[in-house]
């Protein structure tokens, strides 16, 4: 009986002690990702942006096909809103004057890369290529340098996003997707966008889908009316003393 009583204790104290070392493993792990979360000390490209201001950033990804840019531009102006337009390099090879004609209407351009290529599968020094030939044709033709990069088909990693700091670019997705490029109909887009819409939201919009027109003008009357103001990316986000959260938030460090 004895021989069983000491080989139980033993037993019990072996599970016991994989137990507490189990325990705190897991405290550990979810410990470091929670003052991560807390810190903003993640990898993560800017979704959104933290603010009280009523300010909100629509981005125009631009990669091909150009019939529907006259109409974008003639109805940012009609509501005195600026955009963001992330261009694609070989898009800009072939349409130099409305490259100029978008910059020269106070928008901002900014980089998604020269072939809308998945840079998830390239190597880093083509990586630097795709991004550094977009910048390079861009601030050839309107002088200005480029900063923000956002990924083709929204996959980044990493790799990209190390890269891209490096270079000093910001990394640009979205919190809200106007689903233009499923065309889903004007009504459902518009309801989709403004309903979603909050202080800091950056909404991602396609230049070439069909019917840009008849969706746009109403969604900016709706955000207007909700007291909105539509800025360029970079006049949203933070440039300096900030942190980017799990979720994709950026936010003033405290």
């Amino acid at each position: 009986m004895k021989l069983k009583s000491g080989r139980t204790k033993s037993l019990f104290s072996t599970v016991s002690f994989l137990i507490l070392t189990m325990v705190l493993l897991f405290g550990m792990v979810y410990g470091i990702r929670y003052v991560c979360y807390k810190q903003g000390d993640t990898n993560m490209p800017i979704y959104k942006v933290d603010t009280d201001d009523k300010k909100i950033s629509l981005s125009f990804d631009v990669a091909w096909g150009s019939n529907n840019i006259d109409d974008i531009l003639e109805i940012l102006d009609k509501h005195n809103a600026k955009a963001t337009f992330f261009l694609v390099g070989s898009w800009v090879d072939d349409n130099k004057e409305l490259v100029k004609k978008i910059h020269s209407k106070g928008h901002e351009l900014g980089n998604h890369s020269n072939t809308h290529s998945n840079t998830t599968a390239l190597s880093d020094e083509d990586i630097v290529e795709e991004i550094q030939i977009t910048s390079d044709k861009i601030s050839n033709l309107v002088g200005e340098e480029v900063s923000l990069y956002r990924p083709p088909f929204g996959e980044v990693d990493d790799k990209t996003i190390d890269i891209c700091k490096s270079l000093g670019y910001q990394v640009i997705k979205w919190d809200i997707d106007s689903l233009d490029w499923k065309e889903i109909g004007s009504r459902h887009i518009v309801d989709r966008v403004v309903r979603n819409s909050q202080p800091g939201s950056i909404v991602l919009f396609h230049a070439n889908v069909n019917g840009v027109k008849y969706y746009l003008d109403d969604i900016l009357t709706k955000l207007e009316e909700d007291n909105y103001e539509m800025v360029t990316v970079s006049e949203l986000i933070y440039p300096d003393n900030y942190t980017v959260d799990s979720n994709g938030v950026q936010k003033i460090k405290k």
